[in-house]
């Protein structure tokens, strides 16, 4: 893994897992956010046609390709064993490329891990008042929600969440098979399934002007919503 595993930090016991599909536009500038506190990223480039992973490599993260698109959850699985090929890893954080995640938030996750508390910690936007969406996309979300609780035995609030963190435990208990949407979902019902204990942590999204025009609409939603059912 190079000279980034350095010890006596306990940082270095973490990697942060990005997926990255077409966000050379502001994917430079999450990674800057991230490494002064998890100095140890990991951008999984899922066959992007920009200039995603070079300008993720440039601003010091890791990088790992697929040579094409194969969806979220495939990114996430490969992370998932980068992460798993460092000794020295004791847990993982997954963290959107899109800059619509707070590191505060990340580090307040991990440190529930760390304090033992569970071998999961799920993002929720719906715990607090600080994530602004409109009624029609909550609703939705909590549909898709609604389903994955139904489905899973696993009762959340917000099943759909990029930003998640785990322990090594976990992550050696978790196979990511659905590559796209219903990854989400697989995991929770995987986390359920292995009796692995987990909490709930509030957390912010920040829906940017340039993350709706990515994708995060209602459309979106309504997709999630599908390949949640369907998968």
């Amino acid at each position: 893994m190079g000279g980034a595993m350095g010890g006596g930090c306990d940082a270095d016991d973490t990697w942060v897992v990005v997926p990255l599909f077409q966000e050379a536009t502001v994917v430079g500038e999450v990674v800057a956010g991230l490494l002064p506190h998890f100095p140890q990223v990991v951008c999984v480039d899922d066959g992007s046609q920009d200039d995603s992973a070079a300008v993720a490599a440039a601003a010091g993260a890791r990088v790992v390709r697929h040579c094409v698109n194969l969806g979220q959850g495939a990114a996430l699985q490969t992370g998932f064993d980068f992460a798993l090929s460092d000794p020295e890893m004791r847990f993982v954080v997954t963290f959107d490329a899109d800059g619509q995640h707070d590191v505060a938030d990340a580090l307040a996750m991990r440190q529930r891990l760390r304090d033992g508390e569970a071998d999961v910690v799920f993002g929720s936007r719906f715990l607090d008042e600080r994530t602004a969406m409109p009624r029609v996309r909550r609703a939705v979300l909590r549909a898709a929600v609604s389903y994955t609780n139904a489905t899973t035995g696993v009762k959340l609030t917000d099943a759909h969440n990029g930003l998640r963190a785990l322990s090594r435990k976990a992550l050696g208990e978790i196979r990511i098979t659905h590559h796209r949407m219903a990854h989400a979902s697989e995991i929770v019902a995987q986390v359920g399934g292995r009796r692995l204990s987990w909490v709930e942590q509030p957390v912010q999204i920040r829906y940017t002007d340039y993350s709706k025009a990515k994708g995060q609409s209602l459309l979106n939603s309504v997709n999630i919503l599908v390949e949640t059912i369907l998968g």
